[in-house]
């Protein structure tokens, strides 16, 4: 074991190359020997939490797959590798094979793995499997306990959220996004790997309390002992981060939704006391998924049904089972991020929160470096939802106005394999990156068949940008590889340096990734196509032409004095 161990050690340090990453890092974000070999499966989640002393102990049962990922004979895929971040503890692991056939004859595996032979380096877990249980599709029983990290301020620094609600009763959730699910139970902390066939979770809490998950309710047992335990199920794939209890004073509003594949039940979990509010406020819900519905195609989780949970926080896309903390008010807490008003006409939450359904955990990214793929589009999404009920203009409006939040600080897309996200600016700047592709296609029906084929083709999957690059380039049929290049992968946006003359304008672009290509409509109402070598066009008599303001790029632009009074 030692050996294996050290080699594997050695592997995940070499990976750690850059000096601002550490070993911790490389271990949390990379998919080496010990992830790559067991294809996830199921997870059965049994916790039981007390809100008196903000401890929590529990075990999850994990069903995988040995076989199907195995290609090197020589890898050390006996060790396997579970998360749990301190101060959480495993306490043993127990190996369960319900049927392991070897010379005709059947046998049932059973062993404990305890503390002492459990290796743990950070937040990563190791322990070493017997050679025979390889070859079999098997299970594995982690029991754990402690006081998991408290969440300052959910759910931008994530962690438990032990909160009272206005009566003085416990109001618990948990937000983990980025930080991750093994902030509170032990997982295979990695995006990649998703389980195939969804989660049972079995969350144990005062029996005056109600607790409220992900998917369809499955029913309750209540204990001699005060408590009562929820059960919860969840058919389909599932990012561990998702997977979120909310424990408190629940009353529950039951609506239902005509959409694309039928009958979609909509369930509304707020505190007592805030059914009147949540009634009207909600009624965002179901417009949210007609004009989703629209533009991405069919929600994807019909099986497990649609949620709104009344949080002890601003909100989360938890899958089935959508976190909501944003007052009952439109707009972000009462304002409007774009400044131009029209954010004001709709619930943020919501809105923003829903469209992850789609781009972010119907389609989720492999590596949180890809992280724009959830937030970019999801955030035109917003700009979507105005398109379909209050016109194309209004929801430009909103869209141009986003800019004001962009930095322009470092690329979107972040370090792989160390769990490190890009920029902020995959909300803002890149949401105006698929408005100006939106633009350069020039067709809307075209442009919403393809987002509407991104979630067919890639249906509970977990994608890469250079796959999502590729579709979206063939679908489109545009030469798209510098448009990523230079909004992803380079802080800044290109820059389009113009010349205005008496009768022409000379143009071309400066500050890109070499080859860029680009076209652009202008305000007269013409196309151009530039390079970084000057090229000029003749006015048509329609004015001095400037760039249509949809495309989201930087200008620098000189005007003769004399024709100035005329700009405008």
């Amino acid at each position: 074991m030692k050996t294996i161990f050290s080699l594997l050690l050695f592997c995940c340090a070499v990976g750690a190359t850059n000096a601002q990453f550490t070993h911790a890092d490389s271990l949390r974000g990379g998919y080496g020997n010990t992830r790559n070999w067991w294809d996830l499966k199921h997870y059965d989640l049994h916790v039981t939490f007390n809100s008196e002393t903000k401890e929590i102990h529990g075990h999850n049962t994990i069903k995988f797959s040995a076989e199907e990922r195995i290609s090197d004979r020589h890898t050390p895929r006996r060790v396997i590798q579970l998360d749990l971040q301190a101060p959480m503890s495993i306490d043993s692991i127990r190996l369960v094979t319900k049927e392991w056939h070897m010379k005709d004859t059947i046998f049932h595996y059973n062993e404990l793995i305890t503390k002492e032979n459990i290796k743990q380096v950070g937040n990563a877990w190791f322990a070493e499997l017997p050679e025979e249980w390889l070859s079999s599709r098997s299970e594995l029983t982690v029991y754990f306990h402690g006081k998991p990290r408290e969440a300052v301020q959910a759910p931008w620094d994530g962690g438990v959220v032990w909160a009272k609600d206005e009566n003085g009763k416990p109001w618990i959730t948990i937000a983990c996004q980025g930080l991750g699910a093994s902030v509170w139970f032990p997982c295979k902390d990695s995006q990649i790997d998703e389980p195939d066939n969804g989660v049972q979770m079995h969350y144990t809490c005062d029996s005056k309390l109600k607790c409220v998950s992900n998917g369809h309710f499955l029913g309750s047992e209540e204990h001699k002992n005060g408590t009562t335990t929820f059960s919860w199920e969840v058919k389909n794939p599932i990012n561990n981060y998702n997977m979120i209890p909310y424990i408190g004073d629940y009353v529950n509003i039951h609506d239902h939704f005509q959409g694309e594949k039928g009958m979609l039940e909509l369930d509304y979990w707020v505190l007592r006391g805030y059914e009147a509010q949540a009634e009207k406020q909600f009624m965002d819900a179901p417009r949210t998924l007609e004009a989703l519905e629209y533009w991405f195609g069919p929600y994807a989780f019909y099986e497990d049904g649609y949620k709104l949970v009344h949080a002890p926080h601003l909100g989360m896309e938890h899958q089935s089972g959508i976190a909501y903390g944003n007052g009952f008010e439109n707009g972000y807490l009462g304002t409007d991020l774009s400044g131009t008003g029209e954010g004001l006409k709709w619930d943020f939450i919501i809105v923003h929160e829903s469209g992850h359904e789609w781009f972010g955990n119907n389609i989720t990214s492999k590596d949180i470096a890809d992280m724009w793929i959830h937030e970019s589009f999801t955030n035109y999404g917003e700009t979507l939802f105005m398109d379909y009920w209050c016109g194309t203009e209004h929801a430009n409006k909103y869209c141009i106005g986003m800019r004001k939040n962009i930095k322009n600080d470092i690329p979107i897309i972040g370090q792989y394999g160390v769990n490190s996200e890009g920029s902020g600016d995959m909300y803002y700047k890149g949401s105006n990156m698929l408005h100006t592709i939106r633009q350069i296609t020039n067709n809307d029906t075209l442009f919403r068949m393809l987002l509407r084929e991104l979630n067919a083709k890639f249906y509970h999957q977990t994608v890469t940008t250079a796959e999502i690059e590729t579709f979206m380039s063939a679908y489109l049929k545009l030469e798209l590889k510098t448009i990523f290049d230079q909004y992803l992968r380079t802080k800044n946006p290109p820059t389009l340096e113009m010349k205005h003359g008496r009768k022409k304008m000379k143009y071309r672009w400066i500050n890109c990734v070499p080859g860029f290509q680009m076209s652009l409509k202008t305000t007269t109402g013409e196309w151009i196509t530039p390079s970084t070598k000057w090229k000029k066009m003749m006015y048509n008599g329609k004015g001095i032409p400037f760039i249509d303001e949809n495309f989201y790029i930087n200008t620098k632009s000189s005007i003769p004095k004399m024709n100035r009074l005329r700009v405008g």
